[in-house]
């Protein structure tokens, strides 16, 4: 009742899901790095307060419990939040207490890019620019991005590539899948 819908309840019949991804986990980092520091200087600072401190060690740690319940829905959030391509359009549903669900149609992309830093090469991620025909789309930069070379190959694919050769590949997959029992995703 309370939990976010799937991301695959708002494909139509007709599209079929190519990529369905949460961003990196390293998009936390900062957020471990800051509750980490603030719980740590927490503890430091409740054993330098003198003990008959009662009161000031209680605001010291319902503090503590607040950047806990801060990063408890940080992490919630991240983990609620889906990035979908289909072969019609791009998604990405985010919200942990309202749904957002942000789209723009495959047909307006008319280039792709993709960076990686240091870091991203590292703990492999990156960002994902899409332009558009006309204004600036919701989805236009998509940052910590987990393997951002295979997403980048299927959508210029999928934006680029031979429709027809597209559809028959689909049609052996769901062949392939049918034939080991597996149920395709419409």
């Amino acid at each position: 009742m309370f939990a976010p819908r799937d991301p695959d309840e708002y494909l139509l019949g007709t599209e079929r899901r190519v990529i369905r991804v949460r961003r990196h986990w390293a998009t936390l980092l900062w957020d471990i790095f800051e509750a980490a520091a603030l719980l740590t200087g927490a503890v430091l600072i409740s054993h330098l307060l003198p003990s008959d401190a009662t009161i000031f060690q209680s605001i010291l740690w319902y503090a503590a419990l607040l950047v806990l319940l801060r990063f408890a829905y940080f992490v919630i959030e991240w983990w609620v939040e889906r990035i979908v391509v289909t072969d019609k359009r791009f998604m990405i549903t985010s919200g942990v207490f309202v749904t957002k669900v942000a789209m723009m149609p495959v047909t307006k992309v008319t280039d792709l890019t993709y960076e990686r830093s240091l870091g991203g090469r590292m703990f492999g991620y990156g960002t994902l620019i899409v332009e558009s025909a006309g204004q600036i789309q919701a989805l236009n930069k998509i940052e910590y991005l987990p393997r951002p070379e295979e997403v980048y190959d299927a959508i210029s694919e999928l934006v680029f590539g031979d429709k027809k050769a597209q559809a028959e590949r689909f049609s052996m997959i769901k062949a392939q899948r049918a034939a080991r029992g597996k149920k395709m995703v419409p």
